[in-house]
């Protein structure tokens, strides 16, 4: 999978950046080589969504039987791709009153809905029923807003970075981001979610704010930045999405 989007989307880490790649020698590419790589490296099924110039979502299904699935789904300009594998998607489906038929990839959809549209669970609670492994991007192209999570067991790798353009790229393909990113790449944190307009935050530690950490790499550069929970840190608990707030502007 991949998804790339514009800084006026995006607001990542600034720490994600790394002064370094203007002086690598694999230069960071733009927006349009970087899916060009993705298309050409998949297999013939793949495909991509353009939502203007902001955004984009590209997926390519898997081509050997795995575990772990690999999803697309679109419903109500809500769009996901989802790795991996719930373990107890049938109650979460019964819980959220969906079909039995439903996967992962429109489960996790209606469950953003459900609390964009004032549901009645905080975000971090959420994501912590989901039990199994997954990694997920979001994009709402009515609100503009794109949701990242990344499960705690580290199952599921995701890696995020800056294309030459600025924009945020996230992949499971290390060498895809590697060779799109230069330096400023780092591994999504696990047990994280990341909101488009109020930025990284653990699920499981929810009040206490996330540290980046110097990230070198074996050439001994500095290379992006691993976040990790500040255990001294505390913040204002997340907002019930109740009758006074929901998804899309909790923080």
């Amino acid at each position: 999978m991949l998804g790339i989007f514009k800084q006026k989307l995006v607001n990542a880490p600034k720490e994600l950046n790394s002064p370094a790649s203007l002086n690598s020698c694999t230069k960071p590419k733009l927006s349009h080589e970087v899916l060009k790589d993705f298309m050409s490296c998949n297999s013939s099924n793949a495909f991509s969504m353009c939502f203007g110039s902001d955004a984009l979502l590209a997926y390519s299904p898997s081509n050997k039987p795995s575990i772990h699935h690999r999803l697309f789904s679109g419903l109500d300009n809500i769009y996901c791709v989802f790795l991996g594998g719930l373990h107890n998607l049938s109650m979460l489906n019964k819980q959220y009153g969906l079909s039995k038929g439903t996967n992962e990839a429109r489960f996790i959809i209606e469950a953003y809905r459900t609390l964009r549209d004032r549901g009645p669970y905080p975000v971090d609670q959420v994501l912590k029923e989901l039990e199994g492994s997954f990694g997920f991007v979001i994009y709402d192209n009515k609100d503009g807003t794109v949701f990242v999570a990344s499960g705690s067991n580290g199952h599921i790798g995701l890696y995020w970075g800056i294309a030459a353009d600025g924009s945020v790229t996230i992949s499971e393909n290390l060498e895809l981001i590697k060779a799109s990113c230069a330096k400023s790449f780092a591994p999504f944190p696990t047990g994280c979610m990341f909101h488009s307009e109020h930025g990284l935050m653990n699920f499981e530690h929810p009040t206490q704010k996330m540290k980046a950490m110097p990230r070198i790499d074996s050439e001994g550069v500095m290379c992006g930045a691993n976040f990790n929970v500040d255990s001294q840190s505390k913040i204002q608990v997340m907002p019930r999405v109740g009758s006074e707030a929901n998804w899309a502007t909790w923080g």
